[in-house]
Formats: structure tokens, C-alpha cells, sequence
């Protein structure tokens, strides 16, 4: 009996070092560019040191990110918090379907909510649950390489047929291998619809149906294409044979043969950052002659939110409370997810000078134009992740697989199809 309380004891005695290790420890993922992942181990370093615990990271860049994610929320292996898309909130549940994220309105003792605008909030509410909260509100916007635009001797363009100039003098002046834009399929995909926006006066999607015929669609397609026609986009072939997954890693961007971009402000600087010394990097204006609207959306960008495997809700909620409205948290990110969604991360980096310029400026310029809303379909992925209906229709397109017109069905019946889910 006492040999039998004996390795009772030692076993209670196992279990709770256990405990107590395993509630000194939590983990985080998220993705972005080199300056993001900088930021965010310096607010997670000020964390552990405030704290007195280890904080477990896991990150990388966007491409593939999503699937990773994925198949870790399915097999219940996603770290305590994670920064998750938009969209995530609405398409990552189980086969119940039920949501892999925690309520964060059961944790409003730890993490002030009120740092957060109502709209915030509704925004990342699914079925009356708070289930992450925003870094930042986005857009898309164009940016140039002022250096290679001095080359080619011409402004940046502020028109849809300033933008095919610039591709005919580019190719002229600079030669083949230069190109005044670079778009990957998505990024074809964000820009057209924009342009639809913008000729239509209305959004893409609505009430939870396609609102635009494959008419119309061709229309758009057709613009898209007339760039690469122009030489003002390099194909899809010429963009593979680059072999970069992402624009800030592609050696034509880098040197400045490709010389702008229709990017997020939340994620530009990743853009910025990656030019080499002497290139300068300048936020655009909207195209003003696609018709009498001003096309495009805003979004939140990405949020936090917590795993509903976590075995430490509250030391997670701590840390996102910490990044969101703790001042060594927020100066640590500073604006690298974007303009602070926290009232107290905005106010912070603005008295202190810690949101960059070139962000602000495209933030500002995409709030005060996009006026339509975004479907949280519109990022599922079976359009948008690799291999799916985006970029089918986009790179058929560029291959010649597809005629304008068929890419355009194939457009209208893979939304169409995903959005009867």
C-alpha cells in the first residue's frame, strides 16, 4: 500500500510540474513579410519578459499559409492564437458545422473590447459570437517605383489608358523585360472587379448572389487582358519563369523592371522593404476613367483570434490584449498590420510617430474612394487559393486556354458555384 501511494503521489506530483509548464507556455501563428515577422517577435519578446513565460511561434509568407492553417484547425493542432483572415471566420468550421475559433466576448475581462469600434466588431461576429478581433481596416491601391518611372522618362499613370501608355513606353525606352505593372491572378481578380465597380456602380456580389452577367464580366476580363496586350502586365508564363512565390521575392521587382503594384496597404511595406538600395517607392492614385463610380472594397485585414482547442484561453486573450492595446505591444508593431484598428494603438503610434508615412498616406486614399462592400465568399478557397477558379480563369487566360469570353464563364459559374455552398 504505501509502494502504491508512493507512485500515486509521484504521478499527482508529474501531473501538476506538467501543468505548471504547460501554463507558462502558449503559441502564436501568423504570416507576412520580413518587417511583420520583426515586429511581431518584438511585441511577443516584450510579452515573455512582462509575463515570464515562453511563447511558441509559428509564421512564414502568405503563399500556401492558408492550407497550413487549414489542416491545423482541422486536426486540432492550431497554435493558442492565430492571425486569421477575414473570410476564415466564416469558412473555417467543422463538420457540425461549428466554429474552430473562441467566443472572445466571454474574455471582455481581459481584452478591452472597447478599444474597438460596434462596426469592428459586427464585422468579425458570426452567429452572435466574436470571433477574432481586426488589426486594421484595408484596400487595395497602386504602387510605383518612382526610380524606373524617371527611366522610362513618364508620371505615373492615373487612368486606365494612361496605364497601357506606360506599358508601350516601358517596352520602348527600357526595354522587353520591363513592365509598369505586375499582377498575380488574384491580384487580376481584385483589380477587376474595381473596374467593374467602377463602370456598373455596383457590388460584386449581393445578398449573397453574383451581380453581374457573364456579359459584363467578359467586359471586365477584357480590360485585364488589354493590359498584358499593352505590355503593361507580364504574362502569366513570364511571371512563373520568374520562379518567385511572391512579388516582394522576385528578382525583377527587386531591381525595378517591374515597377508597380495593386497591393493591400497593410502589406506593402513588405514591397518596400525588399527594393534594392536607390529604388523609391511612392502610393498611386485611383484610375479615374473607368466610369462614374468610385469601384473597390475595404475590409478588415486580418485579426487575431484564439483556437478553441487552446488550453489557455486566458493567457492568449492576454496576449492579444498585450499586442492591441498595451503600449509596449503596440509600439513594437507599430503600423505593421496596418493603420491600428485599437483605438489605443492608433492613438499611441500617432502621438509617438510610429505609423509609416507611405501606409497612411495609401490608407487614408483608399478609405476617402472605395465605397462597395466585400462578400466573405469572395476570399473562399476554392476561388482564390492555388489552383483554384481565380486562377484557372486568369492564367487560361493569359495562356490562351481561354477566350475572353470563356474565361468569363468559367468566372461566372465557379462564384456562382461557390456561393450556393
Amino acid at each position: 500500500m504505501k509502494k502504491l501511494l508512493a507512485v500515486v503521489l509521484c504521478l499527482v506530483l508529474a501531473l501538476s510540474c506538467t501543468a505548471v509548464a504547460f501554463a507558462d507556455e502558449i503559441s502564436i501563428s501568423w504570416w507576412g513579410g520580413d518587417s511583420r515577422h520583426e515586429a511581431t517577435q518584438a511585441a511577443i519578446a516584450a510579452f515573455e519578459a512582462a509575463e515570464g513565460i515562453t511563447v511558441k511561434t509559428h509564421y512564414a509568407a502568405w503563399s500556401g499559409w492558408e492550407e497550413t492553417m487549414s489542416s491545423s484547425f482541422v486536426a486540432g493542432n492550431a497554435e493558442d492564437v492565430d492571425m486569421v483572415n477575414w473570410n476564415w471566420l466564416f469558412s473555417f468550421v467543422d463538420e457540425n458545422g461549428e466554429s474552430y475559433f473562441y467566443d472572445l466576448y466571454e474574455l471582455g475581462d481581459i481584452i478591452d473590447l472597447s478599444q474597438w469600434s460596434e462596426s469592428m466588431l459586427a464585422a468579425c461576429t458570426v452567429n452572435g459570437k466574436l470571433l477574432a478581433l481586426p488589426n486594421a481596416l484595408t484596400g487595395r491601391i497602386f504602387y510605383w517605383n518612382k526610380t524606373t518611372f524617371d527611366q522610362a522618362g513618364i508620371e505615373f499613370p492615373t487612368t486606365y489608358a494612361g496605364l497601357l501608355e506606360a506599358g508601350a513606353t516601358f517596352k520602348e525606352k527600357l526595354g522587353d523585360d520591363y513592365y509598369p505593372l505586375a499582377l498575380g491572378a488574384y491580384d487580376k481578380m481584385i483589380l477587376m472587379v474595381y473596374m467593374l465597380e467602377s463602370k456598373y456602380g455596383k457590388a460584386w456580389v449581393e445578398d449573397g448572389a453574383l451581380n453581374y452577367t457573364v456579359e459584363e464580366i467578359a467586359d471586365g476580363i477584357s480590360l485585364i487582358q488589354g493590359l498584358e496586350d499593352a505590355h503593361a502586365i507580364p504574362t502569366a508564363a513570364t511571371l512563373a519563369g520568374d520562379g518567385a512565390d511572391s512579388l516582394d521575392k522576385n528578382d525583377k521587382w527587386i531591381t525595378g523592371k517591374y515597377a508597380g503594384v495593386w497591393e493591400w496597404d497593410t502589406s506593402a511595406s513588405k514591397c518596400q522593404n525588399a527594393l534594392a538600395e536607390g529604388q523609391e517607392f511612392v502610393v498611386g492614385e485611383e484610375l479615374t476613367d473607368l466610369g462614374d463610380y468610385k469601384g473597390g472594397f475595404t475590409k478588415v485585414a486580418h485579426a487575431f483570434a484564439i483556437a478553441k482547442t487552446s488550453q489557455n484561453v486566458e493567457l492568449a486573450a492576454k496576449l492579444i490584449n498585450f499586442m492591441n492595446n498595451e503600449e509596449e505591444g503596440i509600439r513594437a508593431r507599430k503600423s505593421e498590420y496596418g493603420i491600428p484598428a485599437s483605438a489605443k494603438g492608433l492613438a499611441l503610434c500617432t502621438e509617438e510617430g510610429l505609423i509609416n508615412a507611405t501606409v497612411a498616406e495609401a490608407n487614408g486614399k483608399i478609405l476617402a474612394w472605395c465605397s462597395f462592400p466585400l462578400d466573405p465568399m469572395f476570399e473562399d478557397g476554392a476561388l482564390k487559393n492555388s489552383g483554384g477558379v481565380y486562377e484557372d480563369v486568369f492564367e487560361g487566360l493569359s495562356y490562351q486556354d481561354y477566350s475572353v469570353d470563356e474565361a468569363a464563364q468559367v468566372l461566372f459559374d465557379g462564384v456562382t458555384a461557390v456561393l450556393a455552398k
